[in-house]
């Protein structure tokens, strides 16, 4: 347990280390050699010139203009001078509604801070309580709720301000989902034409003993959708031809490597190396011409894989990407049942182009269900074993543990400033490693769980991110032992008894989390500006590597905003506030300069440095606001479990209220503002459709969406063998027309499509349509 000293220390360290990364910050940005690293997004969109180009020589590396250090903080302003409708041009509104989730933090917690401060803190400190207990306690300890006895009538204090912090914070939930709900079909309606807007998925195409998936896949949509299907893209396990274009690539890398290297060299000599395992053993041979022959030889492997792919059926998956005529028309097929049978012929919107997960959509739609109920079983091990190092993380801040551990520290940990850094910052450091690694676990159960989009990917493994959170950070730091141990209690226990067990233990961890907070959440958020692996990797391959523009653009490493890690981190400190707002109000001023501080850098850095690898819209917004809305439940339960166990008088009937209402929000809201998240309107489909038609009346919308969903490692090399005849769609003339199918004992069904048959490639859709 850290006293107050301790946490000082702690609080010392962080800041001085936070102050130490903006300072190394703010020298290494100015430099030129730097600035591809620092101002990515710029050179990116065309509108930053390269500082090496001109200067002097020493000029061209180091910026000798001393007034420009001085000025080290004007980042801050300038992060904070971009207006919100500039920044969703600039950066998109995906972008822009992250952001909104560290204001929506400053704007709970920063009056729930005032208010605690000025009512909870004198409430809790005018008491004596742990002075004249036995019980070992800290300064600040004496802040929260421990330091009110038993039965006492200042309980009534915290009922009625669990009350007014439930309202302000379902207020400002309310009105940030009406926001962003509003800003988000707003920029549906004024964003430019893309593919993903007259494009559905169609997945378990069921099977067909007389036609093909291209050809069941044309025919049903031109029976079902006759006035505004447009053409479709099957889908291909291109998984295996993927592996080699990759593998191509790398080792086409490693070709250009060494032939950089022989053109810096003298030439006197090639380079050479081993062809064994990563060069550590085997026969000695030319750099150069080992790789050429390798690439050669993998070039035939994947003209041999591609005509493979585009001559085996059993290479086409019973899945298409379906294009329409309209967004109208592609809104009506995304939100209705195409058939009676509901497990068949299942449309959703398709991801946009560049949010596809390609490797994904070869996985058969009826192995989905094992997938996720394996990766549902592996997750729950994979959480609960994970208490393990969490408890011996928490054993860290026990100093009587290290001892009776090891006897022979018991001189250094007498020494306060060890005692102290132990108890104050290891354990905060200690659980930062341990969480390391867990987004890429939990990333890679996504991918084989089989969603077909990053943005799916990334939301899915943020639920599970929170969800092992809670239950190993919060709850296992809470209530600390083995794994076995925690699983065996809870197994064992009642389900109204849980709430009173963690509820009681809540108060004592205060410390832990304080701690947690300044480590995390103020050295973390600083070290996040520095970017110091971008900056090392980028010079290394600047160095090496790098020989044209094009090469140190694309040694430039943006990055991007990654729900999947960033947003679960944020719900922590949501979590963490509503929960000890009411149990120990110290923790809240540590929680508001953890949301101030990263929404500055977050700023700063989705101006200048991040690009998005796609743009849903703020699609994640129902899921943010759903789990502070969990934690906001939590709380109410974990502190009517603390209540109990203070015999606190008629708290449980009061507090009971709580919770009800909370959902009842949350139904409200979900119904209220969650369509628009989930549904587009028809409505403003056909707003938009009916201004592109006189904007742009003779728009060829199927050369528009010929290429959109074409495989990369087919796009990358191979070409449409049909090719579009520049005929737009209202310049043929409709008449009732036929639907060609192969199936016998069945006449071809009446449509109202222009379409003749229409010639395709295994590659994607070439229709050649004619007037007739």
């Amino acid at each position: 347990m850290a006293t107050s000293s301790e946490i000082g220390l702690a609080a010392a360290i962080n800041i001085l280390t936070a102050f130490a990364f903006f300072v190394a910050f703010a020298i290494l940005r100015i430099q030129p050699l730097n600035d591809r690293v620092y101002f990515p997004k710029w050179y990116l969109k065309g509108l930053r010139n390269n500082p090496l180009q001109s200067g002097a020589f020493v000029q061209k590396f180091v910026n000798l203009d001393f007034r420009s250090y001085l000025r080290f903080l004007n980042w801050m302003p300038a992060a904070l001078r971009m207006p919100e409708p500039e920044l969703i041009d600039h950066a998109g509104l995906d972008s822009v509604v992250y952001l909104r989730i560290y204001l929506t933090g400053l704007k709970i917690f920063v009056p729930i801070a005032c208010l605690a401060f000025a009512v909870m803190v004198p409430v809790n400190w005018t008491n004596k309580t742990l002075e004249q207990s036995q019980l070992t306690y800290s300064d600040i300890d004496k802040l929260s709720i421990s330091n009110i006895p038993t039965g006492s009538n200042r309980f009534w204090t915290h009922i009625i301000m669990a009350y007014a912090f439930t309202f302000w914070t379902c207020y400002i939930l309310k009105r940030e989902y009406a926001i962003t709900a509003s800003m988000r079909l707003h920029f549906i309606a004024s964003e430019q034409r893309r593919p993903d807007q007259f494009t559905v998925l169609v997945r378990n195409v069921p099977p067909d003993a007389d036609e093909t998936v291209n050809e069941l896949v044309e025919h049903f949509f031109l029976v079902n959708h006759p006035d505004n299907y447009l053409s479709h893209q099957v889908v291909y396990n291109a998984n295996a031809l993927s592996c080699l274009v990759n593998e191509k690539k790398t080792k086409q890398n490693w070709l250009d490597y060494y032939q950089l290297k022989y053109s810096r060299s003298d030439k006197s000599k090639r380079p050479s190396i081993k062809t064994g395992y990563l060069g550590l053993y085997g026969k000695r041979v030319d750099a150069i011409d080992f790789y050429q022959s390798e690439i050669e030889k993998l070039s035939k492997e994947i003209h041999k894989e591609r005509e493979k792919i585009t001559t085996s059926s059993k290479n086409v998956m019973p899945a298409a990407f379906v294009s329409f005529k309209t967004r109208w028309g592609a809104a009506v097929c995304a939100q209705t049942e195409q058939s009676r049978n509901p497990t068949i012929w299942l449309t959703e919107w398709a991801p946009e182009p560049r949010d596809v997960y390609w490797d994904n959509l070869a996985i058969p739609f009826v192995s989905l269900t094992i997938r996720r109920l394996i990766i549902a079983v592996a997750f729950f091990f994979l959480t609960f074993f994970f208490m393990i190092p969490i408890a011996f993380v928490q054993s860290l801040a026990n100093i009587d543990g290290i001892v009776k551990a090891a006897p022979f520290l018991q001189g250094v940990m007498e020494v306060k400033f060890v005692k102290s850094f132990i108890q104050g910052v290891l354990p905060g450091i200690a659980l930062k490693i341990f969480l390391i690694i867990l987004p890429s676990i939990l990333m890679m159960m996504s991918k084989f769980e089989g969603f077909t989009s990053i943005s799916a990917l990334e939301r899915r493994s943020a639920t599970r991110y929170y969800i092992f959170q809670f239950i190993n950070v919060f709850l296992g730091s809470i209530i600390t032992g083995t794994a076995f141990q925690q699983l065996n209690n809870f197994i064992h226990q009642s389900a109204n008894t849980i709430p009173m067990t963690i509820g009681s233990s809540i108060p004592m961890k205060a410390t832990f989390f304080i701690t947690y907070i300044m480590v995390d959440g103020w050295a973390g958020v600083a070290g996040e500006i520095l970017r110091l692996k971008p900056l090392i990797f980028y010079h290394l391959k600047n160095f090496f590597l790098v020989k044209t523009e094009k090469d140190r653009e694309d040694a430039m490493n943006p990055g991007s905003l990654c729900f999947n890690t960033g947003e679960p981190q944020i719900q922590l400190y949501f979590l963490l506030g509503l929960v000890y707002a009411v149990v120990t109000p110290i923790l809240l001023p540590f929680i508001v300069i953890f949301f101030g501080l990263a929404y500055l850098v977050y700023r700063h850095q989705i101006i200048n440095v991040y690009n998005q690898q796609y743009e849903s819209a703020g699609a994640f917004w129902p899921d943010v606001h759903g789990r502070i809305i969990t934690a906001l439940i939590v709380s109410q339960l974990l502190l009517m479990g603390l209540l109990s166990t203070k015999e606190a008088a008629n708290s449980t009937p009061l507090l009971i209220v709580l919770p009800v209402l909370t959902i009842w929000f949350h139904r409200f809201c979900k119904g209220r503002f969650e369509p628009a998240f989930i549904r587009y309107p028809l409505q403003e489909a056909m707003m938009k459709d009916t201004l592109e038609r006189a904007r742009e009346p003779h728009l060829n919308v199927k050369q528009y969406l010929q290429n959109a969903y074409v495989h990369p490692v087919f796009s990358s090399e191979d070409k449409w063998d049909g090719s579009d005849d520049g005929v737009s769609d209202e310049e043929c003339p409709k008449e009732p027309a036929l639907v060609p199918t192969k199936r016998p004992s069945r006449t071809n069904t009446p449509s109202q499509s222009q379409r003749s048959e229409s010639k395709r490639s295994l590659l994607g859709v070439t229709d050649e349509r004619s007037c007739p």
